[in-house]
């Protein structure tokens, strides 16, 4: 495996060696591979500043493709490879440090001016090379109009040999003379070509002031003038030239003749179309990409007052079983015939789909009225997917779930929109798929601070941001405080503090759970030990202990059970000072190799609580397989009890658990107590220990101590 570059220098260096290496074969000059590169590491340290800089510039990126003119890099080919290296290279060398998809988008637009400042650049070498000729034609012309007594053998070989098309007419633009070159370019004999008059050669893409400065000239105004400028040959096709016309004056400076020159740059013109239909078009399936696409979206929304737009997002359910499934070549026709689809559905004035990328496809309204139409583009698409698409003789079923974001031009940039549709898109695929959902700005902002969260989560805990309450435990019998609660909050410089609720889930899906859940542990027993010696060690009661509760995904962790007896013995706290949570839904149909590790620390003298007892419908009978000592019954079972009379059915649920705990030798713990008849009522039906506001909120570890001397001193 290449070891990856030390610094940003390293890796622009890199990718100029890559850029070199690939594009020097087919380079005419004489410069050595190294050297060729040192030309071309100036260019990639405009690509990579251009890359990363705040604002577009597409300016730069366009003087980068006319600078490969400048080195020689003329060959189509040439362009051709740069623009794949820049493609597969430039984000990865030079992107350091900044959000991929958004460095993806800007890569490809960089990709797309480049191949139009190359374009440009090779057409201005040519045109440059033709005003020479011009400039040469207008030097002889002296020698023209002798030409007819002195030199009239040399012009003509001049005229015949030359490879461009060359004509002479006189001032009412009547055809005197061509040259073989001219009559092959347009595919007509010497006569026919004679026959016409050049202001017969009109054409729709004529430039305004292609016929103005025609007419300066034949009036003397002008000496000369260059064009492009397309004609029809006989069988239909177009003809491009780029044409430069003289005036030719007799030797008395009177305007004479008039002599065009012309090159043939139809195929130039083709390879440009062709570069720039490449540069913004979906090599697969021919819909425009994400660069036209947002080439497109930045027009309509910097569109004036009183437009709007709408664009639907969509992103295909279940496509990665196709792939898997089927292989990515049925995957690939099967994206092939959605894009066939999308596109018969987006046909009206101002609409238009493209291809993101993978199975990503977006659909753009424009106009004043699009908060109706794009409810309807939706629609359409969502139909259009109905039908069963045959791929390798099987009917698959295509689902999709579409994100809609609508809205008046000017307020929102393309990323905001995008990023809108994008959280509206899974928003519809969390829910169900084969739906579209309309986007929601408070939900938007949801997911938004959701993922700001959680890519803040493992600096936090670098800086120690997080800290930790405590929950007294109370024993219901006499009230004495047995223990606490380990709760983590996390103090947010911008949020300030968040419950548990808020990133838990976060840290738990990118598995920064497993540190963070040591951390706890670590500063929970340190914290065990420090009220046992505070306390005075073991009374008659019983020591001082801490709960903490572990994830599923801390359960799953090889290094649960070492990492618990590492943190005992470091802080010098016996094994029974620790009771571990594990919530019950995180149990139910655990096998053996899950409740290895919580069997091994019960075995140690560790206490394992089954955490929200009863929410998650387990088998009562399981209960003597799993390797607890404490049932936590979930507060939804003893709300009731905070009235007077309870609900007679609660007490019998909550009596008979007791009951079924207490023969299978388990102690019983209740949270959520809020009220002193409730804590009556459990004490009276047999519960153990309980925790709640009744007794205190969650606070500093030193209340906890507070309590406790109360308890002991009582």
């Amino acid at each position: 495996m290449m070891a990856e570059p030390d610094g940003p220098e390293d890796r622009l260096r890199r990718f100029a060696t890559i850029w070199s290496r690939a594009v020097f074969p087919v380079t005419s000059t004489s410069s050595t591979r190294p050297e060729f590169e040192g030309q071309l590491l100036p260019l990639a340290r405009r690509l990579s500043e251009a890359l990363r800089a705040r604002a577009f510039d597409q300016e730069e990126a366009k003087a980068v493709g006319a600078a490969l003119v400048g080195a020689h890099c003329t060959d189509p080919e040439a362009l051709s490879r740069t623009l794949d290296c820049v493609d597969a290279y430039l984000v990865l060398y030079c992107g350091h440090d900044g959000d991929p998809e958004h460095l993806r988008a800007r890569s490809a637009r960089l990709q797309h001016a480049m191949a139009a400042g190359f374009a440009q650049a090779l057409r201005e070498r040519t045109l440059a090379e033709q005003e020479a000729i011009a400039q040469a034609a207008l030097k002889a012309q002296g020698v023209v109009a002798q030409a007819l007594h002195a030199s009239e053998a040399r012009f003509r070989a001049v005229f015949e040999g030359a490879a461009i098309g060359i004509g002479i007419a006189d001032l009412d633009g009547n055809v005197l003379q061509v040259n073989g070159a001219l009559t092959r370019m347009f595919g007509l004999t010497d006569q026919k070509l004679r026959s016409r008059n050049a202001k017969e050669w009109t054409h729709p893409d004529d430039a305004p002031q292609t016929w103005r400065l025609y007419e300066e000239l034949v009036r003397g105004q002008r000496e000369h003038y260059h064009v492009e400028k397309a004609f029809y040959r006989p069988d239909g096709t177009v003809l491009w030239t780029n044409l430069t016309v003289s005036l030719l004056r007799d030797a008395d400076g009177a305007p004479r003749y008039q002599l065009a020159l012309m090159e043939d740059t139809t195929e130039r013109r083709l390879l440009n179309l062709r570069l720039r239909y490449e540069a913004t078009h979906d090599a697969l399936t021919g819909l425009p990409n994400r660069s036209f696409f947002f080439e497109r979206l930045e027009k309509a929304l910097s569109a004036g007052p009183g437009q709007r737009f709408g664009l639907c997002y969509l992103d295909l359910d279940g496509f990665k079983t196709v792939n898997d499934s089927l292989g990515h070549a049925a995957g690939d026709r099967l994206l092939v015939e959605v894009a066939d689809r999308l596109q018969a559905c987006a046909t009206a004035p101002g609409e238009m789909v493209a291809r993101l990328g993978g199975d990503e496809f977006v659909a753009l309204t424009t106009g004043p009225d699009t908060a109706h139409e794009v409810d309807e583009l939706a629609g359409r698409i969502m139909n259009a997917l109905l039908a069963p698409i045959s791929i390798d003789g099987r009917e698959l079923t295509v689902r999709g779930s579409i994100g809609i974001v609508e809205g008046p031009a000017g307020e929102r940039s393309p990323a905001e929109v995008l990023r809108s549709a994008d959280i509206t898109m899974y928003r519809a695929k969390s829910a169900g798929g084969n739906r579209f959902e309309l986007a929601d700005p408070e939900a938007d902002a949801r997911v938004i601070t959701r993922h700001g969260l959680t890519t803040a989560l493992p600096a936090a805990l670098e800086r120690g941001e997080f800290f930790i309450e405590y929950q007294p435990l109370v024993r219901l019998g006499d009230g004495t405080v047995r223990g606490a609660e380990a709760l983590v909050r996390w103090l947010h410089p911008q949020h300030g503090v968040l419950g548990p609720d808020r990133f838990i889930p976060l840290a738990e899906h990118t598995g920064l759970i497993v540190p963070l859940g040591r951390w706890v542990l670590e500063q929970s027993v340190r914290q065990a030990r420090e009220w046992r010696e505070r306390h005075g060690g073991a009374d008659a009661a019983g020591p001082l202990r801490i709960n903490v509760n572990l994830s599923p995904c801390q359960l799953n962790h090889p290094g649960l059970v070492q990492d618990t007896v590492d943190i005992l013995e470091r802080a010098g706290v016996a094994p029974d000072a620790l009771c571990l949570e594990v919530t019950e839904s995180a149990l139910i149909g655990a096998d053996d190799d899950l409740l290895k590790p919580l069997r091994r620390l019960a075995e140690m003298g560790v206490d394992i609580a089954l955490d929200d007892f009863g929410t998650g419908y387990s088998n009562l009978a399981n209960l003597r397989r799993l390797p607890v000592s404490v049932l936590k019954l979930d507060r939804s079972f003893t709300q009731s009890m905070q009235q007077f009379p309870a609900d007679p059915v609660d007490l019998k649920i909550v009596e008979g658990i007791v009951s079924l705990a207490h023969s299978l030798d388990l102690a019983v713990t209740v949270e959520g107590v809020e009220t002193g008849a409730q804590a009556e009522q459990l004490r009276i039906l047999g519960c153990d220990t309980a925790q709640g506001w009744y007794y205190a909120r969650p606070g500093p570890p030193d209340r906890l101590h507070e309590l406790a001397l109360v308890d002991a001193s009582g």
